[in-house]
């Protein structure tokens, strides 16, 4: 089974769709499609560098942000009523998920 994902660029017009394997971690999807997420943490958790902007009718298919999860989303720019960090979202028990990248979204590993 697979997962349809689609990243919307900040500026609401690019968008890539791509099929990613059920069960996968979003953060590592959206690297290996060259999306502009850098996950300084590595996925840990630590930081708020994969911070994205789930559709709203895709949010309530997922899990509810842990505590943690909320407080890092305070540190990060351009926060909605539903952004998740792409490190906390398994792509498990749904069919698609749409995201778009924040404004302030950059990669330090991508120059």
């Amino acid at each position: 089974m697979s997962v349809t994902v689609r990243f919307v660029a900040a500026d609401g017009e690019t968008v890539q769709e791509v099929s990613a394997p059920a069960g996968e971690r979003l953060l590592t999807v959206a690297q290996a499609a060259g999306q502009p997420l850098e996950g300084t943490c590595e996925g840990q958790m630590a930081c708020s560098t994969c911070h994205v902007i789930v559709d709203r009718a895709d949010f309530a298919s997922l899990p509810p942000a842990s505590e943690t999860e909320e407080d890092l989303l305070d540190l990060a720019a351009h926060v909605t009523a539903t952004s998740r960090l792409a490190c906390q979202i398994w792509l498990e028990g749904i069919e698609r998920l749409t995201v778009r990248i924040p404004p302030a979204a950059r990669d330090m590993q991508r120059r």
